[in-house]
């Protein structure tokens, strides 16, 4: 066998290949991930939208916040299009390159088989060479030299031996393999170049591109707010345990993501020492003698004076403080929510016994509150009518009738179409339609509670120092349900909401009303265990009895399960290693095959919830005074009214559509008795649809737990001292002491 040698492409034909992965590489995914397409529409939306004055003015400003979303396109679909057509031109190359370096055939050229005479090659030769002539008009100078070498390569008895039997003329010859990369780049007038090139790109662009991005990201948390900013939200929250609202718009303003120096976005103009001052004029309590720092700073005082206009509705300079304002309001949302966060784990520290004060509830549901205030820019204080388009404090007289006041939208929605037309009789009828497109819209949410203790044989009976199991479930419908009509308009809402309910929908529809009546009965009755036990459905009651024994063994591993959830950036691997490394030893672990199923069926639940991620989708808001598109979301926690404390984390619930249920868990009193705790559910997006319902718990006392238990597991070093030195081996892992002594 010959031998083996390397060399570079010195005619650069092979470079093509390297081009061509590369530049496929690149093209494929970019096309499919960059590619501009144009937004389906809904040709329903003109009529669906709110057409007043603050929507139209916010349209227009979405609009001109991207001037040059056209061009942009353009010039990525342009890119994109040359960059396949450059893709071609390569394939093209390539396969012309393929073409011409083919593996020699003689045969193949001379058009004759294998085995022919002298005789016959002679002659074949004869006839192609006056074809393929150079002096021929339809001469082919190239074809015709591989005329000459496959005619000199058969009629020379040797080189004809060495074809048929090496495949080559020339006889046997070394494997080569090539470098798809041209010879210049290692000729030794190019290596400075080279080196250089090689030196800039791995030694400087890299480590520089790379050490921005983790600089960068390493100032931020999850929801991309500041560090700085949530250590300042960590030192007000445990200094203030109780801290009012206006305080916390005051600290909500001395975010950093406000102060140029940490927040390049800022713009800073000359004209801000003049317009600021005036409209601080017009607010009323704005506090701006606090000497607190940063609160006392200068971007802190002016994001506060923007705050208060804005929730005071004040106009602002178009081309100034109203772009500010559109700014700083944008960026609330997601700072408040880093507040909550912030409360939240104080409140869980102090539990802990890691922090000295225990904040109160009215401090969490402040920030709470603040959210839909600066979505909807109105104050607390305001009737939550001013979320209506076309209603200002001007007409809210029209709803105050001596009859029938109405202060909530949802008592405007149940009223009948002459008495809500009667109210608004000074708007048109256009301006009437955009209200009931509105309020048809806005959310109505079913709020259902159930209580459970999941690690025990009876999951009704509370005992105390129990983890306690509260089950939300949350049922998105449209305000337009309310309506008073016999008639619906079936504009004001999407189609799949005004569809009639199946067979099987009115069955659950049925099941939900016998639940609500047995509810009542049973409250009614005095049931010790409250709201609990009848928030239990027949078909759970009928399968309690079967389940409640193999329930203790699943509600061990319960708690891992939960840890794939904290794990959410690796789940994949992590839920496949858990499932394959837990699956056999747990299918063992339990004795019944219900309790096998049913851990089956809970682990997948979590897995595709894991998998699939949190949505952010659920609702376009109503909020003409909010500079961007918001989505409805939601908080939902626990709380203890008599003691002014939270009991669970809130639950930032983003993907509420139609149906979305919770699971939020709390340890029981440890002293016996009957509690009542309360579940809240309040909004981000509007004033005036928080609810709350009442839990009650009777907690009894906890019972002894058995020393000499017949199933008890011993661990590896407790199982030795156990076991006597003669006969170890003949005792069985669940021996009793009494068993052992005999």
């Amino acid at each position: 066998m010959g031998g083996q040698k390397f060399q570079y492409d010195e005619s650069g034909g092979t470079f093509f290949y390297f081009l061509l992965s590369f530049l496929a590489l690149l093209l494929v995914p970019g096309t499919y991930y960059w590619w501009p397409r144009k937004v389906v529409e809904d040709p329903t939306k003109y009529e669906k939208d709110c057409h007043c004055k603050g929507c139209k003015k916010k349209q227009n400003i979405l609009k001109s916040n991207e001037p040059w979303k056209g061009t942009k396109q353009l010039l990525t679909k342009l890119v994109i299009v040359l960059g396949w057509l450059c893709l071609a031109l390569l394939a093209y190359k390539v396969s012309q390159f393929d073409y011409e370096y083919a593996n020699f055939d003689p045969y193949e050229i001379l058009g004759v088989p294998m085995g022919s005479s002298m005789s016959e090659i002679k002659r074949a030769y004869k006839t192609l060479s006056l074809t393929h002539h150079p002096d021929k008009k339809t001469g082919d100078e190239k074809a015709f030299m591989k005329l000459n070498k496959a005619y000199k390569a058969l009629t020379d008895p040797e080189s004809r031996k060495n074809w048929e039997k090496y495949g080559n003329p020339d006889g046997p010859g070394a494997m080569s393999f090539g470098i798809a990369l041209p010879s210049w780049i290692v000729e030794k007038e190019n290596s400075v170049w080279v080196l250089g090139l090689y030196a800039l790109v791995f030694m400087v662009a890299l480590p520089t591109v790379v050490g921005i991005w983790w600089y960068r990201s390493i100032q931020y948390t999850g929801d991309q707010v500041l560090l700085s900013t949530s250590q300042m939200y960590f030192y007000f929250f445990h200094r203030t345990p109780c801290m009012p609202l206006k305080r916390v718009i005051l600290i909500l303003s001395a975010s950093l993501e406000f102060e140029k120096q940490y927040n390049s976005e800022i713009v800073e103009r000359p004209t801000d020492n003049i317009e600021y001052p005036q409209i601080m004029k017009q607010l009323s309590n704005f506090g701006e003698k606090n000497k607190e720092k940063p609160i006392c700073y200068l971007y802190a005082l002016r994001a506060r004076v923007i705050m208060f206009a804005h929730l005071s509705r004040i106009p602002l300079p178009e081309k100034t403080l109203d772009k500010d304002r559109m700014y700083i309001i944008k960026k609330c949302p997601y700072l408040i929510r880093e507040m909550v966060n912030v409360v939240s784990t104080l409140i869980m520290l102090a539990y802990a016994r890691r922090v000295s004060r225990l904040l109160s509830i009215e401090t969490i549901e402040n920030c709470m509150k603040l959210c839909p205030m600066l979505v909807q820019g109105m104050w607390e204080y305001k009737s939550p009518l001013l979320q209506l388009p076309h209603v200002g404090e001007e007409h809210l007289k029209f709803f105050l009738s001596k009859k029938r006041p109405v202060k909530t939208i949802q008592q405007f929605a149940q009223l009948k179409h002459e008495d809500r037309r009667s109210i608004l009789r000074f708007l048109d009828d256009d301006q009437y339609e955009d209200v009931m497109k509105v309020v048809g819209r806005m959310p109505l949410i079913d709020f259902s509670v159930r209580c459970e203790v999941i690690d025990d044989e009876a999951s009704t009976v509370f005992t105390a120092g129990a983890t306690v199991t509260v089950s939300v479930t949350m049922v998105r419908k449209y305000m337009q349900t309310l309506f008073g009509d016999e008639t619906i308009n079936v504009k004001y809402c999407d189609a799949e909401a005004d569809a009639e309910p199946k067979e099987g929908e009115e069955e659950d529809e049925t099941k939900a009303k016998e639940k609500e009546a047995k509810k009542e009965a049973s409250a009614a009755g005095g049931d010790s265990s409250g709201a609990d036990e009848s928030d239990l459905s027949d078909d759970d009651a009928d399968r309690s009895d079967d389940e409640d024994s193999g329930d203790k063994n699943v509600s061990h591993l319960e708690w891992k399960t939960s840890l794939l959830l904290i794990f959410k950036s690796h789940s994949t691997v992590l839920i496949i290693f858990y499932y394959l490394s837990y699956s056999f030893l747990l299918q063992e672990a339990m004795e019944d095959d219900d309790d096998w199923a049913k851990f089956q069926s809970n682990f997948t639940r979590r897995r595709d919830w894991v998998l699939e991620g949190k949505s952010k989708l659920s609702h376009t808001v109503h909020c003409p005074y909010f500079p961007e598109e918001k989505q409805e979301y939601w908080w939902v926690y626990i709380s203890d009214r008599k003691s002014r404390t939270l009991l669970t984390t809130p639950v930032h619930i983003t993907g509420l559509v139609d149906k979305e249920e919770v699971q939020l868990n709390f340890t029981a009193p440890r002293w016996p008795g009957v509690y009542i705790f309360t579940v809240c559910l309040r909004s981000d997006s509007y004033l005036g649809f928080d609810q709350t319902q009442e839990i009650k718990l009777d907690v009894k006392e906890a019972p002894e737990v058995p020393v000499d238990h017949p199933q008890w597991e011993i661990s590896g070093e407790e199982e030795e001292e156990a076991k006597p030195e003669g006969d170890a081996s003949d005792i069985s892992e669940f021996a009793t002491d009494e068993d052992i002594d005999e």
